[in-house]
């Protein structure tokens, strides 16, 4: 039972520090990754699809994209979903290909997005705590109905700890490397 409580515990952790990840690939550094256009929708085909099931993404060189719809008839609804994007980005098309042109950052937005990627490690790292506290209320909960001693509860929570601990430092070390990307001229 409290084998079970610590390993849920601990893949919910790993989720949060998926979720962090996935949230800081949206933060742009100033090079290009396709994971910045991930998130764009384009209204095709009766709704609203993601951007990979209407076109090729693909990094070209370190500061551009190149979008390539797979139906021509395509090229302007992905042209206006990158201008409704919050991307804050201008398509430059030539015939069926589109490309999107990534400035350069300033040491001002840099240091703005830094404050973002803290922000969101932060928020992560709430989760964890909140994971962890959830763990030890369902291990008191145990004591309460008798089902494990004050010994194995103690332990338990030392346990749960140091999970917490782990997934705490993976969260700095996420951050930290994404902060070290946006420093990176």
């Amino acid at each position: 039972m409290l084998n079970q409580i610590k390993q849920d515990a601990q893949a919910r952790m790993a989720k949060s520090i998926e979720s962090l990840r996935h949230n800081l690939v949206k933060v742009r550094t100033g090079r290009a990754s396709t994971g910045l256009v991930d998130t764009i929708r384009v209204s095709a085909y009766g709704g609203d699809v993601p951007l990979s099931q209407v076109a090729a993404v693909s990094v070209s060189d370190a500061r551009s994209l190149v979008i390539t719809p797979w139906d021509k008839a395509m090229v302007g609804a992905v042209e206006k979903a990158i201008l409704a994007s919050d991307l804050g980005l201008t398509p430059n098309t030539a015939g069926t290909t589109i490309r999107l042109n990534l400035p350069a950052l300033t040491e001002e937005r840099r240091r703005d997005l830094t404050k973002v990627v803290h922000g969101e490690g932060e928020d992560a790292k709430v989760a964890i705590r909140n994971i962890r506290r959830d763990a030890n209320q369902h291990v008191k909960d145990l004591l309460k109905e008798k089902q494990v001693t004050e010994d194995e509860v103690r332990r338990a929570e030392e346990e749960v700890q140091k999970i917490t601990d782990k997934a705490i430092k993976d969260v700095d070390e996420v951050v930290k490397a994404k902060e070290q990307e946006l420093m990176a001229v």
